[in-house]
């Protein structure tokens, strides 16, 4: 029993040993690795204490001991500015923040909305309308425009006059009979059908108002340019 007591005692010692063995050389490797760290740092210090050396070097010539100082009493007496200035600074970064999303949908509408106006062809209908406008530049000189713009109120009250609906209305029934001859198959008349045409009352009525027509026409005055600009 002697034995076999120290013999469990010789194990356990040894499991103690090795446990304390593995505890040894893992504070081994985390020292070394400590000193790898050390090493590292070092030498990036060094780095970087060289590059603010040279740096320094080269603003020196631009840079007094006494600016340091004026400028930490400039901010000493700008306290509430700087904190002032910080406060609108975070308010912009929530501003920022909170407006991030809705621009976004706002972009994504208005990009929604671009495409929708590509399909229904409104972009190829302005690239069309520049083309005109070429022709037009090409075609026409300054002094047509400044003509057009002399007339431009003789114009709009001629169009004023067109839009009437009964002129509107004339002019469709002139474009439904213009529509319905057949001019291939209008046959010529001697001058004694003709005159037995004129006597026929739809003849006299349609004879009655051109000549009405013409007679009015010719009583009209002319409104000379000058004239018309002054009323406009």
């Amino acid at each position: 029993m002697d034995d076999a007591k120290l013999s469990e005692q010789l194990a356990a010692l040894d499991r103690k040993l090795d446990l304390i063995s593995g505890e040894m050389e893992a504070l081994r490797r985390y020292r070394l690795e400590l000193e790898d760290l050390k090493d590292d740092l070092t030498r990036v210090a060094k780095d970087v204490f060289q590059t603010a050396i040279e740096e320094m070097e080269e603003v020196a010539p631009f840079v007094h001991s006494g600016d340091f100082v004026h400028l930490a009493r400039k901010l000493l007496r700008n306290t509430r500015n700087v904190a002032t200035l910080t406060t609108q600074v975070e308010s912009v970064m929530d501003f920022t923040r909170d407006a991030t999303p809705l621009g976004k949908e706002l972009f994504n509408d208005l990009l929604s909305r671009l495409d929708e106006l590509d399909r229904k062809g409104y972009f190829e209908f302005i690239r069309e309308l520049f083309t005109v406008a070429d022709r037009v530049v090409m075609t026409y000189s300054v002094a047509d425009v400044r003509l057009l713009a002399d007339n431009v109120v003789a114009i709009l009250e001629t169009i004023k006059g067109l839009t009437q609906p009964e002129m509107l209305q004339s002019i469709n029934n002139a474009m439904v009979v213009y529509r319905k001859l057949d001019f291939d198959s209008v046959d010529e008349i001697s001058l004694w059908k003709a005159f037995r045409e004129i006597n026929r009352p739809e003849m006299r009525r349609a004879l009655g108002f051109l000549m009405t027509f013409m007679r009015n026409l010719s009583e009209h005055p002319t409104l000379d340019p000058s004239e018309t600009n002054a009323a406009g």
